[in-house]
Protein backbone atom coordinates (compact mmCIF):
# COMPACT_ATOMS: atom_id res chain seq x y z
CA UNK A 1 0.00 0.00 0.00
CA UNK A 2 1.48 3.45 -1.08
CA UNK A 3 2.04 6.10 1.84
CA UNK A 4 -0.83 8.50 2.38
CA UNK A 5 0.48 12.30 2.53
CA UNK A 6 -1.09 15.52 3.62
CA UNK A 7 0.94 18.64 2.56
CA UNK A 8 -0.19 22.30 3.84
CA UNK A 9 1.83 24.46 1.77
CA UNK A 10 0.82 27.95 0.05
CA UNK A 11 2.88 28.58 -2.53
CA UNK A 12 1.04 26.93 -5.81
CA UNK A 13 3.96 25.97 -7.79
CA UNK A 14 6.09 24.46 -4.68
CA UNK A 15 2.73 22.31 -3.51
CA UNK A 16 2.10 21.20 -7.01
CA UNK A 17 6.20 20.07 -7.54
CA UNK A 18 5.98 18.28 -4.05
CA UNK A 19 2.31 16.45 -5.35
CA UNK A 20 4.54 15.28 -8.74
CA UNK A 21 7.49 14.57 -6.47
CA UNK A 22 6.04 12.52 -4.16
CA UNK A 23 3.74 10.76 -6.55
CA UNK A 24 6.45 9.79 -9.04
CA UNK A 25 8.24 8.40 -5.70
CA UNK A 26 5.42 6.07 -4.92
CA UNK A 27 3.30 7.96 -2.54
CA UNK A 28 -0.38 8.49 -2.81
CA UNK A 29 -1.31 12.41 -1.98
CA UNK A 30 -4.63 12.39 -0.51
CA UNK A 31 -5.07 16.43 -0.07
CA UNK A 32 -2.47 19.21 -0.88
CA UNK A 33 -3.74 22.43 0.96
CA UNK A 34 -3.09 26.20 1.08
CA UNK A 35 -4.43 27.13 4.41
CA UNK A 36 -4.25 26.39 8.35
CA UNK A 37 -8.11 25.71 8.61
CA UNK A 38 -7.54 23.22 5.34
CA UNK A 39 -4.94 21.62 7.03
CA UNK A 40 -6.41 20.65 9.75
CA UNK A 41 -9.47 19.42 8.11
CA UNK A 42 -7.29 17.33 6.11
CA UNK A 43 -5.53 16.02 8.95
CA UNK A 44 -8.22 15.04 10.82
CA UNK A 45 -10.12 13.55 8.09
CA UNK A 46 -7.83 11.56 6.28
CA UNK A 47 -5.39 10.47 8.87
CA UNK A 48 -2.09 10.20 7.07
CA UNK A 49 0.84 8.57 7.43
CA UNK A 50 3.05 11.60 6.99
CA UNK A 51 2.26 15.26 6.62
CA UNK A 52 4.48 17.82 5.11
CA UNK A 53 3.75 21.21 6.18
CA UNK A 54 5.12 24.65 6.14
CA UNK A 55 5.05 26.78 9.29
CA UNK A 56 2.88 30.30 7.97
CA UNK A 57 -0.07 29.70 5.48
CA UNK A 58 -2.90 31.78 5.25
CA UNK A 59 -5.12 33.57 6.57
CA UNK A 60 -2.36 35.49 8.98
CA UNK A 61 0.71 33.37 7.92
CA UNK A 62 2.19 33.83 11.30
CA UNK A 63 1.73 29.84 12.84
CA UNK A 64 -1.47 28.46 11.60
CA UNK A 65 0.55 25.15 9.57
CA UNK A 66 2.43 23.90 12.64
CA UNK A 67 -0.95 24.85 15.06
CA UNK A 68 -2.75 22.68 12.76
CA UNK A 69 -0.19 20.01 12.85
CA UNK A 70 0.30 19.77 16.35
CA UNK A 71 -3.81 20.36 16.97
CA UNK A 72 -3.97 16.91 14.85
CA UNK A 73 -1.27 15.23 16.85
CA UNK A 74 -2.78 15.78 19.95
CA UNK A 75 -5.63 14.14 18.79
CA UNK A 76 -3.67 11.45 16.48
CA UNK A 77 -0.60 10.41 18.95
CA UNK A 78 2.28 10.03 17.02
CA UNK A 79 1.03 11.46 13.64
CA UNK A 80 4.34 11.71 11.23
CA UNK A 81 4.87 15.43 10.90
CA UNK A 82 7.35 17.15 8.54
CA UNK A 83 8.02 20.45 8.38
CA UNK A 84 9.40 22.35 5.65
CA UNK A 85 10.13 25.94 6.37
CA UNK A 86 12.01 29.06 4.97
CA UNK A 87 13.46 29.67 8.27
CA UNK A 88 14.73 27.96 12.16
CA UNK A 89 10.72 28.61 14.02
CA UNK A 90 12.95 27.86 17.52
CA UNK A 91 9.35 27.75 19.80
CA UNK A 92 7.96 25.66 17.28
CA UNK A 93 10.47 22.88 16.78
CA UNK A 94 10.41 22.30 20.49
CA UNK A 95 6.29 22.24 20.44
CA UNK A 96 7.12 19.52 18.37
CA UNK A 97 9.71 17.61 19.85
CA UNK A 98 7.57 17.99 23.46
CA UNK A 99 5.97 14.45 23.71
CA UNK A 100 8.75 12.74 23.10
CA UNK A 101 7.33 10.41 20.29
CA UNK A 102 8.90 10.87 17.31
CA UNK A 103 7.84 10.71 14.35
CA UNK A 104 9.07 14.26 13.24
CA UNK A 105 11.20 16.22 10.71
CA UNK A 106 12.73 20.12 9.87
CA UNK A 107 13.64 20.80 7.12
CA UNK A 108 14.51 24.32 5.69
CA UNK A 109 13.52 25.15 2.24
CA UNK A 110 16.49 26.40 0.74
CA UNK A 111 18.35 23.71 2.06
CA UNK A 112 17.20 20.59 0.45
CA UNK A 113 19.60 20.63 -2.47
CA UNK A 114 17.74 16.89 -4.51
CA UNK A 115 14.75 14.63 -4.29
CA UNK A 116 16.36 11.81 -3.01
CA UNK A 117 17.32 13.75 -0.20
CA UNK A 118 13.75 14.98 0.52
CA UNK A 119 12.08 11.50 -0.43
CA UNK A 120 14.48 10.28 2.11
CA UNK A 121 13.29 12.39 4.87
CA UNK A 122 9.93 11.67 4.23
CA UNK A 123 10.16 8.04 4.33
CA UNK A 124 12.29 8.30 7.68
CA UNK A 125 9.78 10.81 9.43
CA UNK A 126 6.76 8.44 8.22
CA UNK A 127 8.30 5.09 9.80
CA UNK A 128 8.23 6.92 13.01
CA UNK A 129 12.44 8.04 13.18
CA UNK A 130 13.68 12.51 12.81
CA UNK A 131 15.61 14.16 9.84
CA UNK A 132 16.22 17.46 11.41
CA UNK A 133 18.10 19.64 9.36
CA UNK A 134 21.85 20.19 10.68
CA UNK A 135 21.26 24.36 11.08
CA UNK A 136 17.89 23.50 13.08
CA UNK A 137 19.69 21.09 15.47
CA UNK A 138 22.58 23.97 15.69
CA UNK A 139 20.26 26.81 16.76
CA UNK A 140 18.25 24.24 19.10
CA UNK A 141 21.12 23.44 21.41
CA UNK A 142 23.35 26.37 20.76
CA UNK A 143 22.85 27.34 24.69
CA UNK A 144 22.27 23.81 25.74
CA UNK A 145 25.75 22.32 25.44
CA UNK A 146 26.03 21.74 29.23
CA UNK A 147 22.87 20.41 29.86
CA UNK A 148 23.00 16.87 31.81
CA UNK A 149 22.61 13.99 30.69
CA UNK A 150 23.86 15.64 27.46
CA UNK A 151 26.91 17.24 29.20
CA UNK A 152 28.42 13.98 30.07
CA UNK A 153 28.96 12.85 26.22
CA UNK A 154 32.21 13.19 25.41
CA UNK A 155 32.34 15.82 21.66
CA UNK A 156 32.35 12.69 19.18
CA UNK A 157 29.66 11.67 21.15
CA UNK A 158 27.75 14.72 20.53
CA UNK A 159 29.37 14.46 16.92
CA UNK A 160 27.40 10.89 16.40
CA UNK A 161 24.61 11.90 17.95
CA UNK A 162 24.14 15.16 16.04
CA UNK A 163 24.17 13.18 12.90
CA UNK A 164 22.04 10.62 14.46
CA UNK A 165 19.31 13.59 14.91
CA UNK A 166 19.43 14.24 10.80
CA UNK A 167 18.70 10.50 10.38
CA UNK A 168 21.79 8.87 9.57
CA UNK A 169 22.34 5.17 9.50
CA UNK A 170 25.21 4.18 11.21
CA UNK A 171 27.19 3.48 7.71
CA UNK A 172 26.62 7.00 7.03
CA UNK A 173 27.95 7.88 10.43
CA UNK A 174 31.01 6.33 9.84
CA UNK A 175 31.79 7.76 6.86
CA UNK A 176 31.10 11.50 7.47
CA UNK A 177 33.42 11.10 10.59
CA UNK A 178 36.15 8.84 9.00
CA UNK A 179 35.63 6.41 12.07
CA UNK A 180 35.28 2.30 11.94
CA UNK A 181 32.20 0.95 11.85
CA UNK A 182 32.95 -0.90 15.68
CA UNK A 183 33.96 2.65 16.82
CA UNK A 184 30.61 3.89 15.79
CA UNK A 185 28.76 1.31 17.36
CA UNK A 186 30.85 1.76 20.59
CA UNK A 187 29.99 5.47 20.62
CA UNK A 188 26.38 4.82 19.95
CA UNK A 189 26.02 2.19 22.79
CA UNK A 190 27.87 4.67 25.25
CA UNK A 191 25.30 6.99 24.25
CA UNK A 192 22.79 4.65 25.15
CA UNK A 193 24.19 4.17 28.48
CA UNK A 194 24.49 8.11 29.26
CA UNK A 195 21.31 8.23 28.17
CA UNK A 196 19.76 5.49 30.14
CA UNK A 197 17.93 4.23 27.27
CA UNK A 198 17.33 0.58 27.88
CA UNK A 199 18.36 -2.41 26.22
CA UNK A 200 15.67 -2.31 22.98
CA UNK A 201 15.20 -2.79 19.44
CA UNK A 202 17.97 -0.08 18.24
CA UNK A 203 15.73 1.88 16.11
CA UNK A 204 13.52 2.96 19.10
CA UNK A 205 16.55 3.60 21.05
CA UNK A 206 17.96 6.29 18.41
CA UNK A 207 14.47 7.70 18.46
CA UNK A 208 14.56 8.13 21.78
CA UNK A 209 18.27 9.16 22.30
CA UNK A 210 17.78 12.19 19.21
CA UNK A 211 14.71 13.23 21.57
CA UNK A 212 16.72 13.79 24.45
CA UNK A 213 18.99 15.60 22.62
CA UNK A 214 16.52 17.75 21.19
CA UNK A 215 14.15 18.23 23.90
CA UNK A 216 16.91 19.29 26.23
CA UNK A 217 16.58 22.86 24.40
CA UNK A 218 13.54 23.10 25.77
CA UNK A 219 14.22 23.67 28.98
Amino acid sequence: MKPRVVIGEDLYLLRDGLVHLLQAHGFDVVAAVESGPELLRALMGERPDVAIVDVRLPPTFTDEGLQAALAARRVIPGLPILVLSQHVEQLYARELLADGTGAIGYLLKDRVFNAEQFIDAVRRVAAGGTAMDPEVIAKLLASNARREPLGSLTPREREVLELMAEGRSNAAISQRLFLSDSAVAKHTASIFAKLDLAPGGDDNRRVLAVLAYLNAARS
